[in-house]
C-alpha cells in the first residue's frame, strides 16, 4: 500500500459522505447568494445597470440552491419517505431541529424575495403566469414593505449560514468537526460562495455591465472575505495543535496524511484561497477589468469552497485520534 495514500482501515469511521458535503456546500451558497443581493442593492441604493444583475442572480440563486440542497439531503435519509416527521417532531435540544427550523422560515422568505425581484416575468411573461395572478397581491404588499422582508431574510441567511457548521460541529466525537470556529468558517465561506455564485450568474444570464466600476467592487469583494476563510483555518489548526493530546494529533494527521491532505493544500488552499487572491491582486494592481479575469475568479472560489465542504466532512471523520 502507498502510504501517502493512506490505509483504506481510516475510512472506516465515515458515516456521512459526499451529498451531505453537497448540500452544505448548496446550503451556505443560498445563504451567502442572499446575504450578496441584499448587501449590494442596500449599499448601492439602487437596481439599475450594472448592479442589477448581480441583485437579481443572488435573489434566485438563493431559493434554487437551498430547494436542490433539502432535495438531495431528503433522498440521502435512510427512509426518505419519512422525512415529513422532522416537521411535526422537535426536539429543541437537538442542532437538526433548530436548523429545521431556520429552514422554515429562510426557504419561504428567499422565494418571496425572489418573486418581488421577477413580478413581470412570474406574473405577466412566464409560462405558469395565469396560474400565479392571484398571488401577485400579496407580492406587491410584501414588495411595498420590502425593507421588513429583506431584513428577515439577512437574519435568517445569517443563521443558515452558521448552521451549517453547527450541524458537523455537534458531533462530539470528531475532534476536527467539534470546534467553535467551525460556523463561523462556514458562514465566511458560503459568502464567499455566494459572492462568487452571484458575480458568474450575473455576468452570464443577465448581462450585467461590466465596466471599471463594478470590476473593481467585485474583485474587491472576494479581497475582504477569501482572506477571513484562510485567517479561520489557520486559526482552527493552530487552536488544536496547541491544545495538544488528540486533537494536536488529528490536526497533524489532517495536514498530512493521505488523499485528504492533498485535497486541503491543493483544492482549499491552493484553488480556493491562493488562486483567487493572486486574480484579484493582479487584476486590481493592474486595471485589467475584464470579464475572464472575474468569471475565472468566481469559479475557482466555488471549486474551493465546494473542496472545504468535502475536506471538513471527510477528514473531521477519518481523523479521531
Amino acid at each position: 500500500m502507498n502510504q501517502m495514500w493512506g490505509s483504506i482501515e481510516q475510512y472506516n469511521t465515515v458515516v456521512w459522505h459526499w451529498p451531505i458535503a453537497v448540500y452544505l456546500f448548496l446550503a451556505g451558497l443560498s445563504a451567502g447568494a442572499a446575504m450578496t443581493s441584499l448587501m449590494v442593492k442596500w449599499i448601492e441604493g439602487n437596481e439599475t445597470p450594472p448592479w442589477d444583475g448581480l441583485i437579481k442572480a443572488g435573489a434566485l440563486l438563493a431559493p434554487v440552491t437551498i430547494c436542490l440542497g433539502l432535495f438531495l439531503l431528503i433522498f440521502d435519509l435512510t427512509r426518505p419517505l419519512h422525512f415529513w416527521k422532522l416537521l411535526i417532531h422537535y426536539n429543541f435540544s437537538s442542532v437538526m431541529t433548530l436548523g429545521v427550523l431556520g429552514l422554515f422560515a429562510y426557504t419561504p422568505l428567499s422565494l418571496l424575495y425572489a418573486a418581488t425581484k421577477f413580478k413581470p416575468w412570474l406574473f405577466e411573461s412566464g409560462p405558469f403566469a395565469g396560474l400565479l395572478k392571484p398571488f401577485q397581491g400579496i407580492v406587491d404588499a410584501l414588495d411595498g414593505r420590502s425593507a421588513w422582508l429583506e431584513r428577515s431574510l439577512f437574519f435568517f441567511a445569517i443563521v443558515i449560514g452558521i448552521y451549517t457548521g453547527f450541524l458537523l460541529s455537534a458531533m462530539y466525537s470528531y475532534p476536527l468537526l467539534n470546534t467553535p470556529l467551525l460556523p463561523i468558517l462556514f458562514l465566511a465561506s458560503g459568502l464567499s460562495s455566494g459572492v462568487a455564485a452571484s458575480i458568474l450568474f450575473g455576468l452570464l444570464f443577465f448581462k450585467s455591465e461590466v465596466n471599471q466600476k463594478n470590476a473593481k467592487y467585485l474583485l474587491e469583494l472576494d479581497l475582504r472575505v477569501v482572506p477571513m476563510e484562510l485567517l479561520l483555518l489557520f486559526a482552527l489548526f493552530v487552536g488544536m495543535y496547541f491544545q495538544g493530546g488528540d486533537k494536536m494529533v488529528v490536526a497533524m494527521q489532517a495536514l498530512t496524511t493521505g488523499v485528504w491532505a492533498w485535497i486541503f493544500w491543493v483544492g482549499v488552499i491552493g484553488i480556493g484561497i491562493a488562486t483567487p487572491l493572486l486574480i484579484a491582486v493582479t487584476a486590481l494592481k493592474n486595471h485589467a477589468y475584464r470579464v475572464g479575469y472575474i468569471l475565472l475568479n468566481s469559479a475557482v472560489v466555488l471549486v474551493g469552497v465546494l473542496a472545504l465542504r468535502l475536506y471538513i466532512l471527510y477528514a473531521g471523520q477519518t481523523f479521531v485520534g
